[in-house]
């Protein structure tokens, strides 16, 4: 009888501690859920800072653009087919009519900032500021562009070209200068066409004897 008591009391200490145990866990799942629950609720004010940020840009640029249009129709009465002191200039597909104002410098490319529409690179900016660097009006005139076609590239040249023919409209004797420069000449070069047979306007496929 000893040993059978013995036993049950073993026994009955074993289901004790296995139903001890078996509470550990959910009180651990329990703990975990709350954990995934509180992380989530501090994530999303971030995603809606990020959106508000974003959702922002677009008005600042409208409002640039709006105050450079008001700035260069008070400049331009009658829009740019009324001026005087215009010129045109063309460059591969790109054309660009130049308007030229007195002021201090300044260059706005279809109611865009200079720089900002040829994206700061300066190899463009001087193709555009050579003409009135040449002469030294780089701060007395105020240049107004309409510029469409082509690539960036060309329509600085262009531009270049159409400030050029303009400047002669302020003085005959700009001519000389302008020309020793080179920039009253229109360069008529073109991308050659793509030919039959050919891969591109010379290049011709691979030749295999064999």
């Amino acid at each position: 009888m000893a040993i059978s008591l013995t036993c049950l009391t073993a026994s009955f200490a074993s289901l004790s501690f296995s139903s001890h145990v078996s509470q550990r866990p959910r009180a651990l799942s329990f703990s975990h859920s709350k954990r995934l629950s509180l992380s989530h609720t501090r994530k999303i004010p971030s995603f809606v800072v990020v959106a508000s940020a974003v959702e922002a840009a677009p008005l600042t640029e409208d409002l640039e653009t709006a105050d450079l249009q008001k700035y260069v129709k008070s400049r331009l009465p009658g829009g740019f087919a009324a001026q005087t002191i215009f010129g045109t200039g063309r460059r591969k597909s790109a054309s660009a009519r130049v308007v030229l104002k007195e002021g201090s410098g300044r260059v706005i490319i279809n109611y865009r900032d200079a720089k900002e529409y040829l994206q700061g690179n300066p190899l463009w900016i001087q193709y555009v500021r050579t003409p009135l660097v040449v002469l030294g009006y780089e701060s007395s005139y105020d240049v107004f562009v309409k510029a469409q076609g082509g690539g960036l590239s060309g329509q600085a040249q262009a531009i270049s070209l159409g400030i050029a023919r303009a400047l002669l409209k302020v003085s005959e004797s700009h001519r000389t200068p302008l020309r020793e420069e080179g920039l009253l000449t229109r360069d008529s070069r073109v991308v050659e066409r793509k030919k039959v047979g050919l891969k591109k306007a010379r290049k011709a496929p691979q030749y295999s004897k064999r």
